[in-house]
């Protein structure tokens, strides 16, 4: 693990660093967590923000639940980052493989279930990691991620900081690590959906908002196109994607039109046409 100050640099601003430099030398961060290159932490700002980096040399993933909504990553990041590389948390990793290596086996089972009955995200995560197929309609995961937007701002219909959607994402990812192309388009249509269904009540970040939607729309395509689908199936996808260009948000409209050409042309191509 080598963070350097010019790797931290490359994500952020200059002023943004020196922020994030600032906040480090404050004090700011109030708890950090590290379980093999995944780092989870608080920092003080205006209220307490989460953050969570990947220490792997690709970019850091970097997230925060923090209202910025400028280039590059954030203040809390930078700082959270700057720590890693001058004082970096202890890995549990090692304890955590421990532990499980130590655990009776029914007990573990026992654990598990309770767990994955009460936590129907981790339940997804689990049923998709083992290879079972989503039974949720897109209706239904849809109206899932609908309730974070109504979660994050009870008192308002405006949404004003960003939305982690890390679940939804990882939840996608799996089910195409799995082969299950059919299950993780259907994640990824219900993100579609949401976000497209949302975007007009965010109000500042809508750079990740935006990011968020474009992922979710690329995943989609990719999904259709892989998927051992009929005709009939990839007709409704194409149809999806044009009826959401002339009803969806405005400025997403050129984004569901490109879609559906490059998913005519996708398949196009797979078929021979």
């Amino acid at each position: 693990m080598d963070i350097t100050e010019d790797a931290v640099r490359d994500i952020c601003t200059d002023a943004v660093f020196e922020r994030g430099e600032r906040y480090r030398g404050e004090g700011r961060i109030r708890e950090i967590h590290r379980v093999d290159t995944t780092v989870t932490a608080v920092v003080s700002g205006s209220r307490q923000y989460d953050v969570r980096v990947d220490l792997t040399p690709d970019g850091f993933a970097p997230w925060c639940d923090c209202p910025y909504d400028g280039p590059g990553a954030c203040k809390h990041v930078v700082a959270v980052l700057l720590e890693c590389g001058d004082d970096p948390p202890p890995d549990d990793g090692d304890r955590l493989d421990a532990a499980l290596d130590g655990a009776d086996v029914d007990e573990l089972r026992a654990f598990l279930r309770e767990e994955l009955a009460t936590d129907a995200d981790l339940r997804d995560r689990f049923l998709a990691r083992v290879g079972e197929p989503t039974k949720r309609s897109v209706d239904e995961l849809r109206t899932s991620i609908n309730r974070q937007f109504e979660e994050t701002n009870p008192e308002y219909h405006v949404v004003f900081e960003p939305i982690d959607f890390t679940h939804w994402f990882d939840l996608a990812n799996e089910y195409r690590e799995q082969g299950r192309d059919a299950s993780a388009a259907t994640v990824y249509r219900a993100l579609v959906e949401s976000l497209d269904d949302n975007m007009e009540r965010v109000d500042g970040t809508y750079d990740h908002f935006s990011s968020a939607f474009s992922r979710a729309l690329d995943g989609y395509v990719d999904c259709v196109a892989a998927a051992e689908r009929d005709a009939d199936a990839v007709t409704d996808a194409v149809e999806f994607l044009t009826e959401r260009a002339m009803s969806g948000t405005p400025f997403l409209v050129e984004h569901f039109e490109k879609a559906a050409v490059e998913l005519r042309e996708t398949v196009g191509e797979q078929s021979g046409e």
